[in-house]
């Protein structure tokens, strides 16, 4: 085991557990950092130093980094509707950068920062798009990518200007085990694979296997050429071809109604309000209809290229998310036939 640890921030999360098991596979000696009162159990049977701290308590940055060899930045608020956007972007875009700014005081010699295809260009027509499309603020849609936009520019601009030495890594869509919030795109697979998903508003996303992910965070600390940007990302999908692979793992049917945009557009209005009124997250939003307007179809040839990446066929990333939701019902999953819990497995 490597002397001086790591530092991984977000590891009580769904990706940053991820990313933890895959480091403490390697070898690496890991401290996380830890807000007073998480939910931990994603922490369970991993070997590591805990240090309670916060993005937003920036005397308690240098503490966790004293010492270590190395920096994870994984933490994000990751949510597609908020009733504060400015807690967002405090926490994902002021956050980044004292965390940033305090690695580089510590002396830390190499950082991963995780992005995420939200910060990149999108064509979306169907076309594909890669780290060089170009993207423009005003362009992006919804809070959290607008945070994750800023953020991912502002280490960029710490890279050219004060030789932040970080590699960003840019996941698309993950799915798998260990999703216990859930995040958006798991909440769909439990609810499709509880039989809840009765219609849908077409689009198309980027599927990964979370644990592909946090292999291309290792690989990027390993390879990864500060400054640069690698997506992170798995199999092109329609939202219909996804929700069909999702019935074919947990014996239900997919849902049949597709709903235009004018259906939905009343309803995401009037749970908007509600959800102002009475603290609940709405199911849609008019943010979400928007986003879901474009194809978010990512290539992560570059990755494959220069990183050794390999992220699995999106069938079985999908198998792993609904075995996973079987087995923890509470989290939005259902126990369904031997055959399902077969194919999952």
């Amino acid at each position: 085991m490597n002397a001086s640890p790591i530092l991984v921030t977000g590891a009580t999360g769904f990706v940053g557990s991820a990313v933890a098991r895959t480091l403490a596979a390697r070898g690496h000696r890991l401290r996380l950092l830890v807000r007073h009162g998480s939910d931990r159990r994603n922490l369970e049977g991993l070997d590591a130093e805990l240090v309670e701290g916060d993005l937003g308590r920036p005397e308690s940055l240098a503490a966790a980094l004293a010492g270590c060899a190395a920096l994870f930045h994984v933490a994000a608020d990751y949510r597609l509707w908020v009733p504060d956007p400015a807690s967002m972007m405090q926490a994902n875009v002021e956050g980044t950068r004292r965390l940033m700014l305090a690695a580089q005081e510590a002396g830390i010699a190499r950082i991963v920062y995780c992005s995420s295809v939200a910060a990149l260009g999108l064509v979306g027509d169907g076309s594909i798009a890669d780290e060089a499309t170009p993207v423009h603020e005003h362009a992006v849609i919804g809070i959290y990518k607008k945070s994750k936009y800023r953020a991912e520019q502002e280490v960029l601009r710490l890279v050219r200007e004060r030789g932040l030495p970080a590699v960003i890594v840019n996941p698309s869509t993950p799915v798998g085990p260990r999703d216990i919030k859930p995040t958006p795109t798991g909440r769909m697979i439990a609810d499709a694979t509880a039989g809840r998903m009765p219609a849908y508003v077409e689009t198309g996303l980027n599927i990964v296997h979370v644990d592909d992910v946090a292999e291309g965070h290792a690989l990027a600390f390993e390879r990864g050429v500060v400054g640069e940007r690698y997506i992170l990302g798995g199999e092109d999908m329609l939202l219909r071809d996804l929700f069909a692979l999702v019935a074919e793992t947990s014996c239900r049917r997919p849902p049949r109604l597709r709903l235009s945009q004018s259906v939905l557009w009343p309803v995401a209005v009037a749970s908007e309000w509600a959800s102002r009124g009475f603290g609940v997250e709405p199911r849609v939003t008019r943010e979400m209809l928007a986003m879901s307007r474009k194809k978010m179809f990512f290539s992560s040839a570059k990755a494959i290229r220069e990183l050794g990446y390999a992220p699995r066929p999106a069938r079985e990333a999908v198998a792993d998310a609904v075995a996973w939701f079987q087995a923890n019902p509470a989290k939005g999953g259902s126990k369904c036939c031997n055959a399902a819990r077969d194919t999952a497995a």
